[in-house]
Order: structure tokens, then sequence, then C-alpha cells
């Protein structure tokens, strides 16, 4: 994340990477007041066995790209809303050049950011893609819960 503001946001990915039982790394890191630590982050996270990235940032957003041109890893992007809504981040996290990629979540999608990872982690990690799959399930259940309390619910024009 670009600062210690960012974590409301970033630890909706943090809390589900935890429960989904993957190990991550949670760093400070400007693009901007940092770019040298960045640079280390960078370059060394494949190395380290970083396997997926997800950074967040606000206003210029820079940080998903800077780490993205310098590193093989895949990132993912979390614009965070610190003005202009978040459009400014959004705007900056999305419009990368051919050739260097950003995955990009909504504004403020810091929980999208970890379900996205661990998707990809699950391609390679039979104990994550089972667990993934135990969420995703879940998801399904909750609408079934949801449209049986709907049925209790009367109006007098309502059908089902």
């Amino acid at each position: 994340m670009g600062s210690i503001s960012d974590l409301p946001i970033m630890e909706k990915a943090a809390k589900f990477l935890d429960t989904m039982e993957v190990p991550f790394e949670m760093n400070a890191l400007s693009a901007h007041r940092t770019p040298a630590e960045v640079e280390s982050f960078a370059r060394g996270a494949k190395e380290r066995g970083i396997e997926v990235i997800i950074a967040g940032a606000g206003m210029a957003a820079a940080l998903p790209g800077v780490i993205a041109a310098l590193t093989p890893v895949p990132v993912i992007g979390v614009p965070i809303s610190s003005s202009l809504e978040g459009r400014d981040a959004l705007y900056a996290i999305v419009q990368m050049p051919p050739g260097i990629p950003v995955a990009t979540v909504g504004i403020d999608g810091g929980m999208n950011a970890g379900i996205l990872a661990t998707s990809i982690l699950a391609l390679k990690d039979q104990n994550v893609e089972k667990r993934y799959e135990e969420y995703r399930a879940s998801l399904a259940e909750k609408i079934v819960k949801v449209n049986a309390q709907l049925k209790e619910v009367k109006y007098k024009y309502k059908v089902n």
C-alpha cells in the first residue's frame, strides 16, 4: 500500500487471504516517496516466492504500475478513494501502456483483490483451490437463504 492511510481498504484483502490460509507480506511503499524501496521490493519479489502482488494506491496511483514495470510477477491494482472519489487512482492504474499490464479491481476493492489473487494461486495449489471453491459455494448458499427469507416477506401485490 502507498501509506498507512490505505490500510482500511487493503486489510480487506489481508483478511480474505488470511481466511484462505494464504501467506502474504504487507508493506507500505510509495512510488513517489520511497522509490528505491519499491524497486528493491519489486525486483526481489519473484525470488522471495511471491506469486501475485496486490498494490493499492490513491491519487496519482503510480505504485501498481511501477511495481509491474519492475517484476514479472502479476500485479493487481486497487484504486483507493482519496481525491476525486477514487477516479484519479482508477484511471492511473487502468491506463498502463502495452506490455506492462496491471489487473485492476474496482475503487476501494481490496476484498476483490484478495479474491482475485486467491483464484490465481488456486491454479497451482490444490489446498488453496479447495478453500476457494468452498468460499464460492458459500456465496451461492447465501443467495439461496436470502430467497427463502424473501418468500416470507408479504406485500399486497407480491406474487411469489
